[in-house]
């Protein structure tokens, strides 16, 4: 029997924040994973960067800063680093608990990039931090480069880069075949690495994407049977940390356009997943989306918890 296609976001709790913190992360997220593809799930898996890009970046600036022979690295290179650091603990991890489970489905990395438009609003006005903070004198160089910082009254200077919009997954035929054939797939980590197309050419850019975004856009090329997003929470709420606070089992897609209206979920946490939930949606209507925590996926899927949202 042919399986049917789930989309899975993982985010940082999937991950953990450092080095060996992930390195046990990963054991817990690959079993929560394993259970998914035991239901009968082809799995394509992106994931979060935020604390990973950040680590890399700050480490290739201090080398630069120690050792000046060392040439800068562009943001697009260190998203493409920790595509491959998070790719490969993920992949070794799932393959070794699929093994454990007697499960030979192979696992796969592919290095994603994706493409943004050089005039997206969000490179006017960047708001996503990266970096360690700097000195006056070292925020005054960054801006002679073209770079934006941002100020912490008594702590210093950080970087910030824009999150455009995702347009287009360039490797989205490499992921398709291979999982049209029943592979476990990982890409688009950390949002993709954003690149502009330039007559043919892909240049990196420097930017992050939202990996929420690009899951809604990858469940729709891909035309998945379910959009999977793991978070911080067992289901979504309204009135989230308040007295009012209720969660959320189901929801339309014009219900959660109304809760987006009235301000319900927050821009940073909440809101970029109902927004992926709703593009994929639009392209998939007999699709369906589950947000919930890596920790209640299983019970999730069998309708005992989490959050789910469908078209009508």
């Amino acid at each position: 029997m042919k399986k049917r296609k789930a989309v899975v976001s993982l985010g940082h709790e999937a991950l953990g924040y450092t080095t060996t913190e992930q390195w046990d992360a990963v054991k817990k997220t690959a079993k929560a994973l394993a259970d998914l593809a035991q239901c009968g799930y082809q799995l394509t898996i992106t994931h979060s960067n935020g604390p990973q890009v950040s680590m890399i970046h700050k480490a290739m600036t201090e080398l630069r800063r120690v050792n000046p022979d060392y040439t800068p690295v562009p943001m697009c290179v260190c998203s493409a680093m920790s595509q491959g650091y998070v790719g490969y603990d993920i992949q070794n991890s799932l393959r070794s608990e699929f093994l454990s489970r007697g499960i030979s489905t192979a696992v796969s990395t592919v290095l994603t990039q994706v493409t943004v438009d050089p005039y997206d609003e969000a490179f006017y006005e960047p708001d996503k931090i990266i970096g360690r903070y700097m000195t006056k004198e070292e925020a005054d160089v960054e801006v002679q480069k073209g770079n934006y910082v941002t100020e912490y009254p008594g702590k210093g200077f950080r970087r910030i880069v824009a999150a455009p919009k995702p347009l287009d997954i360039v490797e989205i035929d490499t992921i398709r075949t291979l999982s049209d054939a029943g592979q476990a797939v990982i890409a688009c980590g950390g949002g993709g690495i954003p690149v502009i197309e330039q007559q043919h050419v892909l240049k990196g850019a420097s930017a992050v994407i939202e990996k929420d975004a690009i899951a809604g856009r990858l469940a729709s090329d891909l035309g998945a049977d379910l959009l999977i997003i793991l978070t911080g929470v067992e289901q979504v709420c309204l009135h989230f940390n308040t007295e009012n606070q209720k969660s959320i089992a189901s929801m339309t897609v014009s219900e959660a356009q109304t809760y987006i209206e009235e301000g319900h979920f927050g821009k940073g946490n909440m809101l970029p997943k109902i927004e992926a939930g709703i593009v994929y949606l639009e392209k998939v209507p007999g699709g369906k989306v589950l947000i919930t925590s890596i920790a209640h996926a299983l019970e999730a899927l069998k309708g005992k918890t989490g959050t789910v949202m469908t078209r009508t």
